[in-house]
């Protein structure tokens, strides 16, 4: 049986050496490179990864079914570039693969923000379906993409850390990528939002990331990071709520 390991990048030199390190049990890295214009390729390929290059249009499901078809390994793992495969996780999948326990995976991931390791709030550790058979899913989805498969979920033992912001500027260029993302995926869905979700939905985001999910814990940063996402939301609503004003005025202007 072989595992692919399958990185996604786009201007990573910061992180990429680390994440194929990380994975260096691989029997193959295969790193789908979204036209970089840093140093990501290069030190992928010096450390030892095999480096494709394919726009991602800003599809990520379409990025990692890309993937897919680059490989002919039996299992892959899905690591992002700010990614890292904490030790015993490899020994868990060799026995799964050696057992061909045909499930898909959730693994561990634990959040690392600014230097921080975040237990609770909307960054407390998450299980995303990451490990599976190549054969037996697709992924779907415009931002928060997903898998897609008839077999069973489970969940596997090891962890993975996710050093998910670094410092502001990243943070923030984030922050606008993905809003927008979000915002068409749901103009696309039929969604629509009034000034009403505009102003009621922003403070519910921090209540919700910050009190019930209790960010609190995480000190000072967890509640800098509940008002962002906070934030977010509303940012997140006035896209989409400008997408429908600036489509209806173009309507009008072109039935006029």
């Amino acid at each position: 049986m072989k595992l692919a390991v399958i990185i996604l990048t786009h201007n990573e030199e910061r992180h990429i050496e680390a994440c194929i390190r990380s994975a260096s049990f691989a029997d193959e890295i295969l790193v789908i490179d979204d036209d970089s214009t840093d140093h990501t390729t290069e030190l992928a390929r010096a450390a030892g990864a095999r480096v494709i290059s394919h726009p991602l249009a800003g599809d990520f499901a379409g990025q990692r079914n890309f993937a897919l078809t680059q490989t002919d390994a039996d299992w892959v793992l899905y690591v992002d570039a700010d990614e890292r495969v904490n030790e015993g996780t490899e020994a868990e999948m060799r026995r799964v693969m050696a057992e061909n326990a045909r499930a898909v995976y959730e693994i561990k991931r634990i959040n690392v923000a600014f230097g921080q390791r975040m237990y609770y709030g909307g960054h407390r550790p998450d299980y995303p379906r990451r490990f599976f058979p190549r054969d037996a899913v697709r992924w779907e989805g415009l931002v928060h993409e997903r898998t897609v498969s008839d077999l069973p979920v489970r969940r596997l033992k090891g962890s993975l850390l996710h050093y998910t912001y670094t410092d502001w500027d990243r943070y923030f260029q984030k922050f606008n990528q993905y809003t927008t993302l979000m915002a068409e995926r749901q103009y696309a869905d039929g969604k629509r939002a009034s000034f009403l979700k505009i102003l009621l939905d922003p403070p519910f985001a921090f209540f919700r990331f910050y009190i019930l999910q209790r960010g609190f814990l995480d000190g000072r940063l967890g509640f800098i990071l509940a008002m962002t996402h906070g934030f977010y939301t509303m940012v997140k609503y006035i896209k989409l709520h400008y997408m429908e004003t600036d489509s209806d005025s173009l309507t009008s202007f072109r039935s006029a």
